[in-house]
């Protein structure tokens, strides 16, 4: 993928920027302030939660084998992007849901109370990108939902946006009219903080004269 608002002649050599995930909402996310990778790599790692791991450490690891699994298969000058979203109550990882009986077992579980959402953020340079500084960022957010009804939940499930999504919802599709607070970053719920992600991208030599003002 280019990067249409590069300068055509720049007077800083950058890497490549290869985002690490396969989810087009990380995508869209980077865009939104003005940023397109170069490359879209998805990292095929296992993302099973390991015995008695703690959300925290569960998405820094996932976030940092991401970017790690790529930047190994970089041959040139690259800077990976990884990035890692978890939904827990309390210590309990919520699954991403595959299908209708988990994404309403999380729903019935999230009515009613509030839950946080942890997304971890990681910049890693290839070995060809003697530049780069590896960086990473872990967010946390709270959210909390209304007491959902049956009914409520019945019509979430046949809206479908809960599909593949970690806690069995989407904040930007139809659980937005029963989320009644939210403390953090919004964009981190989605699956990128974007704050912190231009922080990050700002203090990587080369990066911050191409896309961050």
């Amino acid at each position: 993928m280019t990067d249409s608002l590069a300068p055509e002649t720049a007077d800083v050599q950058r890497p490549a920027l290869v985002l690490a995930s396969a989810s087009p909402r990380r995508l869209d996310l980077l865009k939104q302030i003005g940023v397109c990778p170069d490359r879209v790599q998805a990292a095929d790692i296992d993302e099973e939660p390991r015995p008695q791991e703690l959300p925290r450490v569960l998405v820094r690891r996932l976030a940092q084998t991401k970017a790690l699994c790529i930047a190994e298969q970089c041959a040139n000058s690259a800077l990976i992007l990884g990035a890692d979203t978890v939904v827990a109550v309390g210590r309990r990882i919520l699954p991403k849901a595959e299908d209708e009986k988990t994404a309403r077992a999380c729903l019935k579980l999230l009515s009613g109370r509030s839950h946080r959402v942890y997304t971890a953020v990681v910049l890693k340079p290839s070995a060809a990108n003697t530049h780069g500084v590896a960086c990473e960022r872990l967010v946390e957010t709270s959210v909390a939902f209304h007491r959902l009804t049956d009914q409520q939940i019945d019509a979430l499930i046949a809206q479908g946006d809960w599909r593949g999504k970690a806690g069995g919802y989407a904040i930007q599709g139809a659980a937005a009219a029963h989320i009644r607070q939210i403390g953090g970053s919004y964009s981190g719920v989605v699956g990128l903080p974007l704050f912190e992600t231009a922080q990050l991208l700002r203090g990587q030599p080369g990066l911050a004269a191409t896309w961050i003002v």
